[in-house]
């Protein structure tokens, strides 16, 4: 048992009040949907959501995790409060029977029934040790169908090949930290998975490396039904096209996966999920909303949206706006991250560059 440990929780909440001078007026949504904000959160990133409504969420370089308290009828939080501060880009947050887990660049965090200790945490680390890179170091962390923690680690760099073999994976560890496993390799970037509820196969999105241009390589959408498998990084990108870095290095692409669906360059694809609720239209259920956190160095702008990824006998057929208007012309006002099913159905979503949590809901005409 890792040695417990105190971490002083801010003794102020945030107070969720109406005052969010946000443009949400601009954003586009299907005919039916509303936006609002859920929750003030600055720097949010991964969430996670217990049953008892309470969404906890991470942050990069705010350093904060914060659990957001749900009002009577769990629409808008009636509070914030910070139970974790100044730690070291706690992207990752995932729950497993009431506990906390937080994943900071180097370790993974876990606070016991964390919903019973929220004003004075305290948590105990897991016996791993990740890489201390800061490039790609951020964590996206959840627990899968086989009660397993799943944990993506990014590559140190725009492209490279790293002696340690755990750069450019997504691993998976008991709930203790022990049996680590690479689940999947050749992964440069990944800030988002999950599992279909209907086959409790693996998903996940994969950024794409920088400077090949506006146009390459694209984001990935990527399909793992079982473990061991290569996405090709940093040799191959897209339909196992050679990377010219390292075209004399590898010749064959036997043995890779090919994306199941190309999301865009530069679009910076992060979190997804499966619609699983019952407040959208039957339209939406089963299929994947996918965060495009949007561009840092393209020379126009393109991302900064919500996209819903249609899938017909478990494979996508078709991509398509879900959520518009974070850029307007060649202003950005809001950056998606994340995006979660509630309870009730409605879809909330994390914006890091705004420093919120919205709600989408839905009410037919």
């Amino acid at each position: 048992m890792a040695k417990v440990l105190h971490i002083i929780a801010l003794l102020s909440c945030l107070f969720v009040g109406p005052a969010n001078a946000l443009p949400l007026d601009s954003l586009t949504l299907p005919p039916g949907f509303s936006i609002s904000v859920y929750a003030k959160a600055p720097g949010a990133r991964e969430m996670a959501i217990a049953k008892n409504g309470i969404v906890y969420v991470g942050t990069r370089v705010d350093g904060n995790v914060y659990a957001l308290i749900p009002n009577a009828t769990r629409t808008a939080a009636k509070k914030v409060v910070t139970i974790a501060s100044r730690l070291n880009q706690p992207n990752g947050v995932a729950l497993r029977n009431g506990d906390l887990y937080v994943a900071e660049i180097s370790r993974i965090l876990r606070f016991p029934h964390i919903a019973e200790q929220l004003q004075k945490p305290k948590f105990e680390l897991l016996k791993i040790s990740l890489p201390s890179k800061e490039y790609h170091g951020w964590r996206y962390i959840s627990f899968g169908p086989d009660d397993r923690l799943y944990v993506a680690i990014g590559v140190p760099c725009n492209i490279c090949i790293s002696t340690n073999p755990l750069f450019g994976t997504i691993i998976s560890m008991r709930p203790d930290g022990s049996d680590l496993s690479v689940f999947a390799k050749g992964v440069r970037n990944s800030v988002g998975f999950a599992w279909n509820p209907s086959n409790k196969k693996f998903w996940f999105t994969d950024n794409g490396r920088d400077w090949l241009g506006d146009d390459l390589p694209p984001d990935e959408l990527n399909y793992a039904p079982q473990s061991g498998m290569d996405f090709g990084f940093p040799y191959f990108y897209s339909d196992n096209i050679q990377d010219p870095k390292y075209k004399k290095l590898q010749k064959s692409s036997k043995g890779m996966t090919i994306p199941a669906m190309k999301l865009g360059a530069h679009v910076a694809s992060l979190g997804m999920a499966f619609y699983t609720g019952n407040n959208f239209p039957a339209e939406y259920k089963g299929h994947i909303f996918v965060a495009q956190h949007g561009s840092w160095n393209r020379s126009k702008k393109v991302g900064y949206r919500v996209m819903l990824v249609t899938l017909k006998n478990n494979k996508p057929v078709a991509i398509r706006p879900f959520i518009t208007g974070w850029l307007q012309k060649k202003n950005v006002w809001g950056r998606p991250v994340d995006v979660k099913v509630m309870a009730d159905g409605s879809l909330l979503i994390s914006d890091d560059h705004a420093g919120v949590v919205y709600r989408v809901s839905y009410k037919s005409s």
